[in-house]
């Protein structure tokens, strides 16, 4: 993998307070941001311990498979997910700054388990 170009800014107090989980790696897969709602999600694991952590080793094969082809294919990938009874919709989506590849954000936000959808064609 490249070096890193640099070390990210901190993510904005919103960031911070949102009610998802975002968790950014950097294009190394060196994990770089956990806000709050994501370090407490990943407390067992070592919550904001893991910054700095490779994040290809975070995630048991066939994820981890799966997170290669996307960094090598800047992909994004999208699914649902229950934790410990909370339903979760998880966006993993490559970061660009100026057309050039930065790394993943993964954000995991809660829903209801019955949502309304909308057609708005």
């Amino acid at each position: 993998m490249p070096e890193p170009k640099s070390d990210p800014p901190p993510p904005p107090r919103w960031q911070e307070e949102l009610g998802a989980a975002i968790t950014v790696a950097d294009e190394t897969g060196r994990i770089v941001a956990i806000n709050r709602r994501a370090a407490e999600t990943l407390a067992a694991e070592g919550g904001r311990a893991l910054l700095g952590s490779d994040v290809f080793a975070c995630h048991p094969e066939p994820a981890r498979a799966l997170l290669r082809e996307m960094y090598a294919e800047h992909r994004a990938h999208h699914y649902t997910i229950n934790r410990q009874g909370q339903k979760k919709i998880i966006h993993q989506m490559p970061v660009f700054t100026d057309g050039e590849f930065r790394g993943f954000v993964e954000i995991s936000i809660p829903i209801p388990d019955e949502i309304p959808h909308f057609d708005r064609d």
